[in-house]
């Protein structure tokens, strides 16, 4: 059943009160919070609209709204909604004396804050983005209950869409345009979103063969030619399967905004050799034991360093990406955007929490052969690492 009840009253004021509270907790002195990102106008109002969510530090709440305030108010169980011409009307329903003005400043242009200072009276601004991710980064039973229905979707189209789809003489668009179909049927939600600064996506990450390892602007560890310089996303038309391609597929999935993210390699038409299927199992491994580990209390840092310090130095040299493109972590927390809180890397020294859920990622490059390894969706429970979307596979061999 496709879970598509929205979240209710009770849960998006829990998550405003969670905020409220990190934000007392990491500023002793601030006016208000301007959230402007619409996945985040979304996480605490239930909608995503031409607006403004404005949290003030006594404790209230505003939901301004350009484009289109019926909607909202049709989507929105909360109170406090209100229609807007421009940010004066926002600065006369809170008041425009704030002070410290809290914002995200990954994602909030410069011109925006401009015209809100025209009607605000700030004094110095401040981040909020770590501390909404922070905030973010615990799903609640409701985010898990359709991150869990995402992943079984997931898993059954890794282990049983995909390898039909698979054919001799097919193109990289091929089988985006055909998943992208597959999917849609299935209920995904349409769109795979990221936080990171003007970063978009098309389901994910596909290659034939060497393509996997093609140089690439994005933060991952495999690689895409894309449709051209201009749209270096979707596949490549001229590259065509052929027996013998180890086929790349790093697609997230998503269900009513949230996120899981999975990993299968594919051989088409012939068997891995030796080599390319010990490197993939060797990737396997590493994930089964850092599942193990996902239990809260374990610090990010120390579980990157020591799966790191395990690897000897000939793996190493094309571990997370190939050559020098090596990307520096090996697994990243997911929900509404796919690259969210935890990251499993050198530095991130926040203790994981129950309920965390974190997409780990090992894997290797091999020349003339492509990318190998692995990924699934993992949630943090006392016992481990709950996978999501099916586990760890060997190369499945079509």
């Amino acid at each position: 059943m496709q879970h598509t009840q929205p979240p209710t009253k009770q849960e998006l004021l829990a998550r405003i009160e969670k905020l409220y509270n990190a934000v007392n907790s990491r500023y002793s002195d601030w006016g208000a919070a301007f959230i402007v990102d619409k996945v985040n106008q979304y996480y605490f109002m239930g909608t995503m609209q031409d607006g403004v969510f404005i949290l003030t530090s006594s404790g209230d709440y505003a939901y301004c709204v350009r484009n289109s305030h019926e909607r909202a108010t049709i989507e929105s169980p909360l109170d406090n909604v209100y229609p807007m011409s421009g940010y004066k009307d926002a600065a006369d329903i809170v008041g425009a004396d704030v002070g410290v003005a809290l914002i995200e400043s990954e994602v909030m242009p410069c011109a925006m804050l401009e015209r809100l200072s025209k009607y605000f009276n700030i004094s110095d601004t401040a981040p909020i983005d770590a501390i909404v991710r922070t905030v973010r980064a615990v799903k609640s039973a409701y985010e898990l209950a359709i991150m869990e229905e995402s992943g079984r979707h997931h898993q059954t189209l890794m282990q049983t869409v995909i390898p039909r789809l698979l054919r001799e003489g097919m193109s990289e668009t091929d089988l985006t345009a055909e998943l992208f179909r597959e999917t849609i049927k299935m209920g995904y939600h349409g769109v795979s979103r990221f936080s990171m600064f003007q970063t978009p996506c098309a389901l994910g990450q596909f290659g034939f063969g060497e393509n996997s390892l093609y140089p690439t602007n994005f933060d991952g560890a495999g690689g895409m030619k894309g449709m051209s310089a201009a749209v270096p996303l979707i596949g490549d038309r001229a590259r065509t399967l052929k027996k013998g391609d180890l086929v790349f597929v790093d697609i997230a999935y998503g269900i009513n905004g949230y996120h899981t993210d999975c990993t299968q390699m594919y051989m088409f038409g012939a068997e891995p050799n030796e080599q390319t299927l010990r490197l993939h199992r060797q990737c396997l491994q590493i994930e089964l034991n850092m599942a193990a580990k996902l239990k809260p209390g374990a610090i990010p840092s120390v579980l990157y360093n020591e799966a790191m310090d395990a690897l000897d130095d000939e793996f190493k040299a094309n571990f997370m990406g190939f050559g020098e493109r090596r990307v520096r972590y090996i697994g990243h927390g997911i929900g509404l955007y796919i690259d969210e809180y935890p990251i499993i890397t050198n530095g991130f020294d926040e203790p994981l929490e129950e309920n965390m859920v974190v997409a780990l990622e090992p894997k290797h490059g091999l020349a003339g052969v492509g990318l190998l390894g692995v990924e699934d969706t993992y949630v943090v429970t006392p016992q481990g690492g709950r996978c999501l979307t099916g586990g760890e596979r060997d190369i499945v061999v079509v």
